[in-house]
């Protein structure tokens, strides 16, 4: 049996067989011939597997006469969330988050339960470990819960995948709120994909609750003649999580299309800032051409030989001066004029 305690980056397949007694004490037993057996005495078993083959499942067919469709459901890992009822057995899959530096994933979680045993087909994460490494821990713990039956073991199965849901979610919202700060903040490299991530991100969770809690319901309507009445509660507990679960990935969602509204209207008026900027130099830079073209005129005019001649060689002292005060005259008035008529624009301040 694989040592599961060990990090490792090999995807290698695994099959762990458990007997759980009438007292709630899990054991460990070499195969699932063993944990029949072992059943006769009272108690039931539990059959956990990681990414295995289609023979290593091919027991479940022959022993506890599995459907071959849930055994091909098993194997194929992109199944949505549901629930398949048979006549010795209901099986049922979950999702079970991984949140990675790129992106939420969601992987595959089968669960089978009949009336003394219980299945757990699980995955391993994109580094290699197993999904549910270290569960059979958090199971002996619930003890005194697991000793009532299959019901309730399953409901110990599905409570830690749904907790793990929380995880994700909180991180999303955290990644929502520094991007709040940030585009609230002007920053002017924020990154918008950073936004359609999490908008995917939210799809996901969305679309995943929102079949696992039909499922549950299911369950608490009792349609699995497996899932003991007095387990009913823990599932409406389970249930209550998946709906609040729903609800904040709605709200998160809204989140993000408010988030992205409010990027691009902030981007919008920065641009509309740099616009009117520019409106406003090329305004100045027209007051300054339309004030020098009529005294460049003059000044042209004025600085040929024929206005020496016009004043007289002796005066062109004299006539420089009043060359150069009705320049000024001109500017001034063309500068009152461009002024006034500056006021009298539309959308000016």
């Amino acid at each position: 049996m694989t040592d599961l305690n060990q990090p490792t980056t090999e995807k290698t397949s695994y099959s762990r067989f458990f007997y759980i007694n009438p007292v709630g004490e899990l054991s460990v037993v070499s195969s699932i011939h063993d944990a029949m057996r072992a059943v006769k005495a009272g108690g039931y078993m539990w059959l956990d597997y990681c990414d295995p083959t289609k023979e290593e499942l091919q027991p479940l067919i022959t022993e506890l006469n599995f459907h071959p469709l849930s055994i091909e459901d098993s194997l194929n890992a992109d199944q949505l969330p549901k629930l398949d009822l048979f006549s010795s057995y209901s099986f049922m899959i979950f999702n079970v988050f991984e949140s990675t530096a790129e992106e939420l994933l969601a992987h595959e979680l089968d669960l089978a339960i009949g009336n003394d045993f219980v299945v757990s087909i699980t995955r391993h994460d994109s580094q290699g470990r197993p999904l549910l490494q270290g569960i059979e821990r958090l199971v002996e713990r619930e003890a005194q819960k697991v000793k009532n039956g299959p019901s309730f073991m399953l409901h110990q199965l599905v409570d830690i995948v749904v907790d793990r849901k929380f995880q994700a979610i909180d991180r999303i919202e955290t990644k929502l709120d520094d991007d709040e700060d940030a585009i609230l903040s002007g920053a002017p490299d924020f990154d918008l994909s950073r936004l359609m991530d999490s908008r995917r991100d939210l799809m996901t969770i969305r679309k995943s609750v929102f079949y696992e809690r039909e499922v549950i319901s299911k369950l608490i309507r009792q349609d699995s003649p497996f899932v003991a009445e007095k387990s009913l509660v823990f599932f409406r507990d389970v249930y209550d999580h998946l709906s609040r679960y729903y609800e904040i990935a709605e709200t998160a969602r809204d989140q993000v299309t408010s988030l992205m509204e409010i990027h691009l209207s902030l981007i919008s008026n920065r641009m509309a800032a740099t616009s009117n900027r520019t409106n406003a130099i090329m305004r100045r830079l027209t007051i300054i051409s339309s004030i020098f073209m009529p005294l460049t005129l003059i000044s042209g005019v004025g600085g040929m030989s024929e206005f020496t001649m016009m004043v007289g060689q002796e005066n062109w002292q004299k006539g420089y001066l009043i060359l150069t005060i009705l320049m000024v005259i001109v500017a001034v008035i063309n500068l009152i004029l461009l002024r006034r008529m500056e006021r009298n624009l539309p959308g000016d301040e």
